[in-house]
């Protein structure tokens, strides 16, 4: 893959440039990043990882906008990231991002037809029981629509996650560990599902994983060691 002073900035879905974050103990600062740079094109499927503590979810937030690095800097579908306040960086989010995690975050008071509609209501758009519906439908979730999270496997509530991850459209879908609460068989048939989806949307896909068979299956792996991009 080009690096990012080969590839054009309008086929640049992620830059992460010199991005470093740190946190202060009482012993003194920790270092959890350090120094990470790579660029993510659009339409690419990349996967994230390292051992536990090598930095994964903390890289993911930060290429996110949900968190903020001590270094460094994150272009996202070309918004600057790193330059905008928290408002700036929801904004970003809800226009441009998909968030599948391990545990769902699904909203339990909401259906699984609110839940997946939720996110285009707060972007405020005229039609979100149409979208909802019909791609809760393509994740197979048809005749549970009215049904509440905790009336659902935990396979059908990451249908359900997947669901609303993808019904905005987002230019960048991240996945943290999104397996790691199913059992094998119901977990590769989410990972199925969310490359379909994928694939059919055209979406830039990246998965932070300890899964080396799941990391294997995106065009490129991105690989952390202790805060540090060892290979990309």
């Amino acid at each position: 893959m080009a690096d990012s002073h080969d590839m054009p900035a309008a086929a640049q879905a992620l830059r992460a440039e010199g991005l470093g974050k740190r946190v202060p103990l009482p012993s003194g600062q920790l270092t959890i990043l350090d120094g990470v740079g790579f660029t993510i094109a659009k339409g690419e499927a990349v996967a994230i990882v390292g051992a536990s503590g090598s930095g994964k979810s903390t890289l993911l937030s930060l290429l996110a906008g949900l968190d903020v690095p001590s270094d460094g800097s994150v272009m996202l579908d070309g918004q600057p990231l790193s330059a905008l306040d928290e408002d700036g960086r929801a904004k970003v989010r809800g226009e441009k991002v998909g968030f599948v995690f391990q545990s769902f975050q699904l909203l339990p008071s909401l259906t699984a037809l609110e839940n997946v509609m939720l996110p285009l209501e707060l972007r405020g758009d005229a039609d979100a029981e149409g979208p909802a519906r019909a791609i809760l439908a393509q994740v197979g979730l048809a005749e549970r629509l009215g049904h509440y999270p905790r009336q659902l496997s935990g396979g059908e509530q990451q249908r359900v996650a997947l669901a609303r991850a993808f019904v905005t459209r987002p230019a960048v879908l991240f996945a943290d560990e999104p397996t790691g609460n199913l059992d094998t068989t119901t977990g590769q048939a989410i990972v199925d599902l969310l490359f379909d989806l994928n694939r059919v949307a055209g979406t830039t896909l990246v998965l932070v994983t300890h899964d080396e068979r799941l990391a294997a299956r995106c065009g490129r792996v991105l690989r952390l060691d202790s805060g540090r991009l060892v290979s990309a």
